[in-house]
């Protein structure tokens, strides 16, 4: 996915202020994340490091009744999101800010999604913006987890996508927030192979089952997921 735009059936993205550009785990994540079902009425929802707004765009179609608020540290990124949320048909329903998490203050949210950076101990790439974006430095799991949790209200939902290889530092990073995992989806590229991403939802109680499904791109399950939105 490139290019300066892209349009799905109901929004468009425009993504040439972004250093990171629309991508799989974030279309992924935006049609696998949830407001529970006990989070009625007219529920609020925090996208984390929105960058282009795709995760919000997503969640605002997915959830009419929704308020969505996205937040973004660089001020580019924030005002692309901003401009793609104001040319959607959802356009008052989501408040973009440039703000890190970790100074964000407002109401509980019903639910949060973040697309976190991931690169912790790779070398930087020469462009600060996608440094930014993509590296674990400007915002640990530890951090992460920390302020949903001190975000998402009771009986919320907090999910992420993660590489399959950092597993172990995301489920640290949850135990000591104080999260319990209740859904997970592995995500493959091919039937048989091990997993690359896997997508993550927590809350605050511990739940009595843990869903837990396995999804390769292309197959069935994906174009279902996939068909409300793809052109």
């Amino acid at each position: 996915m490139g290019g300066d735009r892209f349009d799905f059936r109901q929004f468009s993205i425009r993504q040439e202020r972004c250093a990171m550009k629309v991508g799989t785990d974030a279309t992924l994540l935006g049609a696998w994340a949830r407001v529970p079902a006990s989070c009625d009425g007219k529920p609020k929802i925090l996208d984390i490091g929105t960058g282009t707004g795709i995760l919000a765009l997503m969640m605002a179609q997915r959830f009419p009744a929704a308020k969505v608020t996205a937040i973004d540290i660089d001020p580019g990124a924030a005002a692309q999101a901003a401009d793609n949320a104001s040319a959607s048909p959802f356009a008052a329903r989501i408040a973009v800010a440039c703000t890190p998490v970790q100074q964000f203050c407002g109401e509980a949210f019903a639910a949060i999604v973040c697309n976190p950076p991931y690169f912790s101990s790779s070398l930087e790439c020469p462009d600060p913006k996608r440094t930014q974006s993509r590296h674990a430095a400007t915002l640990t799991y530890a951090e992460l987890a920390s302020h949903a949790y001190r975000l998402l209200q009771p009986g919320g939902e907090f999910s992420v996508i993660i590489p399959a290889d950092q597993m172990a530092q995301m489920d640290a990073a949850r135990a000591i927030a104080g999260f319990f995992e209740t859904r997970r989806c592995a995500v493959c590229t091919k039937a048989g192979k091990p997993p690359k991403r896997l997508m993550l939802a927590y809350t605050k109680a511990p739940q009595q089952n843990m869903e837990s499904e396995v999804l390769t791109l292309g197959d069935e399950k994906h174009k279902l997921m996939a068909a409300e939105f793809y052109l």
